[in-house]
């Protein structure tokens, strides 16, 4: 069979901000045949979407293709003028981006955007593309094809509107297309239609595809191969079945360990009752002004109460939307709640964080999920440290400074840091001193919101080995928001399901495995299984679809 994509010895090099030269992607070779996928995997920084935008003879500002062949059909994409890509763009290769939100006009109609690349290319009259889209929009199992192209995109819904902008990549008829992370953004539930209904396109299509992503379990279900990436050079390339149950590389089996994270294990014995750090009984909170019913514009945590024993872990989860953020806000005092009571170390607190005592804000800390926001960029890493330090300790120069190489130890980070700015440190580094300085506090609860979502795999299970350490070590409580499941079963004791503000189930780990609550089992239901056979015997129950999904 010959090979649609040949590449062979690619260099990519990038130029610093001092001018140095560096080499970011080095002698890469691989072939894709006609009506293959392969999987491009690695952590941030490994080269998976700098190579696969070198498929269009594109690189990024600042980049260039130093090196090598590229052949797409034929035609070696290196050495094309530009106004040849342009041609073989959308034709030949298309794209489909992570963010499809961005890939779209917000003032233009989605079918004109969708049927754009014809005109361009004068492929078909109007007409004809119109229909072209509406069969592809139905062939993507979206909802009401013949009008949803008569919307805007802020009129449909994420899972919607990524499908939209992969009809607007196939309506060309490609060749090759590129997916680059293109369910990242997406909730479980949402992930699943969009996966299917890719694969189902691909497929009936016998289109070759280059699928960017770092989640092992989302890549399993469309890839026939995998290569594993790391710092540019590629480790490990084989059949998807072969990389997940007989990885050769040493780095691809940290990759397969990571994604299942070690669940943590309690020494007490189940019947010993714990006294709670956290109380919160019928928590109301949300947005905008107060209505005449005493409840805001909009409520986005409706009557939520739970609690967390002491040294241990609560996790809450749901999709975008259902309040998990919200509630941590509010749990914290940032976003004071309307009404409900929130008791911490056995006396209640007040609902707005100004009106808290020192010692109580010192004692409850939030780590937020984005480290990049959180970190003033203007600080030094022991300025940031060292605030919290003199704030809540009344520590000296002197003291503080010992104190930050003690913080940097407990976080696994070398003392040097010390000196660095956070643009210096990367992202799991930054994550680490947001961490440290939540601990420079001393505090008994610490309220974790999805910190390890902009995390690759590796760097996400090594935080959490790292919280978990912390834990034995200080005997803390956290509160542990995130979508990814995996993370909250490796080191909560019990886990609370929100949907639509609400909480609508409180599972324990004897009971994750056999929900009660219909959307509880169609989230827990829904998450990738290391098995390339996952998704496509996957039964979902169709009631359970048009009542909680939001595809």
């Amino acid at each position: 069979m010959t090979d649609l994509v040949e590449i062979r010895n690619l260099k990519v090099e990038a130029k610093t901000d001092s001018g140095r030269i560096i080499e970011i992607i080095k002698d890469v070779s691989f072939d894709i045949a006609k009506g293959e996928i392969i999987a491009l995997i690695g952590e941030s920084g490994s080269g998976k979407t700098t190579i696969a935008l070198t498929l269009m003879g594109h690189a990024r500002e600042g980049c260039h293709i130093s090196g090598g062949k590229i052949y797409v059909d034929g035609q070696d994409m290196a050495a094309l003028s530009e106004s040849a890509r342009a041609k073989v763009r959308g034709t030949t290769v298309a794209y489909i981006p992570q963010s499809a939100a961005a890939a779209f006009n917000p003032a233009t109609k989605i079918m004109e955007q969708v049927i754009e690349v014809t005109r361009i290319h004068r492929l078909m009259p109007p007409e004809q593309a119109r229909l072209r889209a509406i069969e592809l929009f139905r062939a993507l199992s979206l909802p009401n094809p013949e009008t949803i192209g008569e919307r805007y995109p802020h009129q449909v819904s994420g899972g919607q509107l990524q499908r939209l902008a992969a009809a607007m990549a196939l309506i060309g008829e490609p060749k090759l297309v590129i997916f680059d992370e293109p369910t990242t953004a997406l909730d479980v539930t949402t992930q699943i239609d969009v996966l299917k209904a890719f694969k189902s396109v691909i497929r009936a299509g016998d289109i070759a595809g280059v699928y960017v992503s770092h989640d092992l379990a989302v890549v399993a279900q469309i890839a026939d191969r995998i290569a594993v990436l790391k710092g540019g050079e590629i480790q490990e390339v084989a059949k998807t079945e072969a990389i997940l149950t007989r990885p050769s590389h040493p780095y691809t089996r940290e990759l397969l360990a990571a994604f299942e994270p070690k669940q943590v294990v309690r020494s007490n014995s189940a019947g010993a009752s714990i006294a709670p750090v956290l109380r919160i009984d019928s928590l109301v909170a949300g947005y905008g002004d107060l209505q005449p019913n005493g409840l805001p514009a909009v409520c986005a945590v409706q009557s939520v109460s739970l609690e967390v024993e002491k040294g241990r872990n609560l996790g809450i989860i749901g999709e975008s939307g259902c309040g998990k953020s919200t509630l941590a806000r509010a749990i914290a005092g940032i976003l004071p709640a309307v009404s409900g009571t929130i008791d911490f170390n056995g006396s209640e607190i007040n609902r707005a964080a100004k009106s808290r005592t020192r010692d109580q804000l010192r004692e409850m800390q939030i780590v937020f999920q984005y480290a990049d926001t959180a970190l003033n960029p203007a600080k030094s890493i022991a300025d940031i440290l060292e605030r919290p330090l003199a704030f809540y300790h009344g520590m000296d120069r002197k003291a503080r400074e010992a104190r930050v190489d003690q913080l940097l130890d407990m976080v696994r980070l070398p003392r040097a840091l010390r000196y660095r700015y956070p643009s210096e440190l990367s992202g799991g580094q930054k994550q680490r001193v947001n961490f440290a300085r939540a601990l420079a506090a001393e505090p008994r609860l610490i309220i974790c919101d999805e910190i390890t979502s902009a995390l690759d795999t590796v760097v996400a299970a090594a935080i959490i080995d790292l919280l978990k350490e912390l834990q034995r070590e200080l005997h803390l409580s956290y509160i542990f928001i995130s979508h990814d499941l995996s993370v909250v079963e490796a080191i909560c004791d019990e886990i609370a399901v929100m949907y639509g503000g609400k909480k609508v189930e409180q599972i324990t780990r004897e009971t994750a495995d056999t929900p009660r609550h219909p959307y509880s089992q169609l989230l827990f239901g829904s998450v990738p299984k290391l098995d390339p056979a996952w998704l496509d015997n996957l039964v979902q129950d169709p009631e359970l679809k048009r009542e909680y999904g939001h595809g």
